[in-house]
């Protein structure tokens, strides 16, 4: 498929929840996936909503942190229905669009309970949300992935392979997060940064995000930031 998306579910606590993701997945042909935390030990449940897909519940990853799951990923999309300031709010359609563009994308679910935390949000490129109704705005953990793997399927199968062309790589995650602590050192030390709460540099940092860039590109921001820092009083 053309679109390369991770699903990554954090601290799942019910294991129903499990098989009928995996199920969801084999359905609409994902792989790649994993859970950060999983609180489920016994899988009885899980392989038996499992059905055709056990194979698929058994080759999950299992990631210590949310760092680690999405160290490799270009782009960050946390599934909430909360508003955060200056996050960008897609549609499960929009989100497949862009993650054809973006490259390595990881779609990011949280916990039955609570969700993702404020944490959690911050360190999300953009979020996506179901369109739901207010009598009702909560939906199974499942049932949520299920729609996002669908519209990501119907995307690729119409662009088909090979037809977004060649591209640069792009910037991890983990190269994006250096990129940021250089950025936070060279404005902390060039006196821009002197209330740490600000979100300066998080909103600095985004617009890169939606630039896209490349790793080459990211490399150089970061050099070069730190060259002015070495160079400031």
């Amino acid at each position: 498929m053309p679109i390369d998306v991770r699903f990554v579910l954090l601290r799942p606590r019910v294991p129903e929840n499990l098989g009928a993701a995996a199920r969801a997945l084999k359905n609409f042909g994902w792989e790649d996936w994993g859970t950060v935390q999983c609180e489920v030990q016994d899988l009885t449940a899980a392989r038996r909503m499992a059905v055709q897909a056990g194979a698929t519940l058994e080759a999950r990853k299992r990631w210590a942190s949310l760092d680690e799951a999405i160290a490799d990923r270009a782009w960050v999309v946390g599934t909430s229905s909360r508003k955060v300031p200056g996050k960008r709010r897609l549609t499960p359609r929009e989100l497949a669009e862009e993650a054809l563009r973006r490259g390595p994308t990881a779609l990011i679910f949280g916990d039955e309970r609570s969700g993702l935390t404020n944490e959690e949000l911050e360190r999300c490129h953009a979020l996506s949300t179901l369109p739901t109704t207010a009598a009702q705005p909560s939906v199974n953990l499942a049932q949520a992935l299920l729609v996002y793997a669908y519209d990501l399927r119907q995307l690729a199968l119409s662009e088909g392979p090979g037809t977004t062309g060649p591209r640069p790589t792009p910037a991890t995650d983990a190269q994006l997060q250096v990129l940021r602590e250089a950025l936070v050192g060279t404005l902390r030390r060039g006196g821009f940064l002197k209330d740490e709460g600000r979100p300066a540099p998080e909103q600095l940092l985004a617009t890169l995000v939606r630039a896209g860039l490349s790793r080459a590109e990211a490399e150089l921001w970061t050099a070069a930031l730190k060259t002015v820092e070495k160079h400031l009083p």
